[in-house]
């Protein structure tokens, strides 16, 4: 197993390239036990920034995350998300302090608005710095920004302070090609792909078998492989099967070569125009 190739921030820090997330864990008592377990394992086999979101099973992901990383903080680079509808200068630092309790720690590494609302961003920009200075958060950015509003928060004061921007990517949604991945790369700004292989479906795809097959491995980590061959890109899969776990972590040896990519091209055509952003 190579080790976890790091992506840079802005800010110099470097994050795994391949993380965890927790989209739908905390929904189910039942499976608390293997979702904490799988977390648990990601963090063991490197894969060590976990995303999560007070919006989550209503923050049930979040207390999940704690579980996982009790006695392992110091180990792990933890990433939430705060609701538009708080992203208040009131509300926000209200909603960090309810996802710090939730979570069992008092700082978060980088924290997120989950996607734009109506709160002018000058406000929501000066929570987060405030958030900052009260040591609550070290670092913060956005999720589901196109690049007309990534050129908006840049134009906000302290704006050019985001370190990354959550959306979502996969083979099947390549959008992003078309502007804003160019337009994050010239800037030093990644990207932190969510659902990057489609909530499984990509897994299910023919067109990725003969691919898989030349590399000895699934279809599923075939996918995952061409997001997290890209620099700047941060991946964020969810898993709660320990085989699905180390499935995801396999992914980051596997190099995909020209012909490999030209293949996935045919099958997933990258965008010819400007796309809307697509979100889940």
């Amino acid at each position: 197993m190579a080790d976890m190739r790091m992506v840079d921030l802005p800010s110099g820090e470097q994050v795994p390239a391949l993380g965890q997330g927790t989209w739908h864990m905390g929904e189910n008592q039942r499976r608390r036990a293997d979702e904490v377990a799988a977390l648990k394992l990601g963090i063991d086999l490197g894969m060590t920034l976990i995303d999560t979101a007070e919006m989550y099973a209503s923050g049930g992901a979040e207390e999940v995350t704690r579980a996982a990383i009790a006695g392992r903080r110091k180990e792990v680079f933890l990433v939430s998300k705060v609701l538009p509808s708080n992203a208040s200068r009131a509300g926000m630092i209200r909603s960090c302090e309810a996802s710090l309790r939730r979570l069992g720690t008092d700082r978060m590494d980088l924290y997120l608005l989950h996607w734009r609302g109506g709160i002018p961003l000058a406000e929501t920009v000066a929570a987060f710095e405030e958030l900052k200075r009260a040591g609550k958060i070290r670092h913060w950015g956005v999720s589901n920004f196109d690049t007309n509003d990534m050129e908006e928060l840049l134009r906000v004061g302290g704006g050019a302070a985001v370190q990354t921007n959550q959306i979502l990517y996969n083979l099947s949604s390549r959008g992003i090609e078309y502007d804003l991945v160019p337009w994050s790369n010239e800037r030093g700004i990644p990207l932190m792909a969510y659902s990057p292989i489609n909530q499984g479906s990509l897994g299910r795809e023919r067109s990725l078998q003969a691919v898989a097959e030349r590399h000895g491995v699934t279809t599923t980590q075939i996918a995952l492989a061409w997001v997290l061959r890209q620099k700047g890109v941060i991946a964020i899969p969810k898993a709660v099967e320990p085989d699905h776990v180390r499935e995801n972590r396999a992914a980051l040896d596997i190099e995909l070569d020209e012909a490999d990519l030209a293949e996935l091209d045919r099958a997933f055509p990258p965008p010819r125009r400007k796309e809307p952003l697509a979100m889940i």
